[in-house]
């Protein structure tokens, strides 16, 4: 995947530990607002009411 992505991008090695690491930041601070966004909603649902239509 590396040297494929590498052919690509200019300047950018297969190894390159930054494109890594920042490629790695972005995917968690996606999932991690993705999880942020759901659980935030849920806090807004009365417990006796999920309860109540499961």
């Amino acid at each position: 995947m590396g040297r494929l992505l590498s052919g690509m991008l200019f300047g950018v090695g297969a190894g390159d530990p930054l494109s890594l690491a920042a490629s790695a930041l972005m995917l968690s601070a996606v999932a991690l607002l993705a999880c942020y966004l759901h659980a935030r909603g849920a806090t807004r649902v009365n417990p006796l009411d999920a309860l109540r239509e499961a």
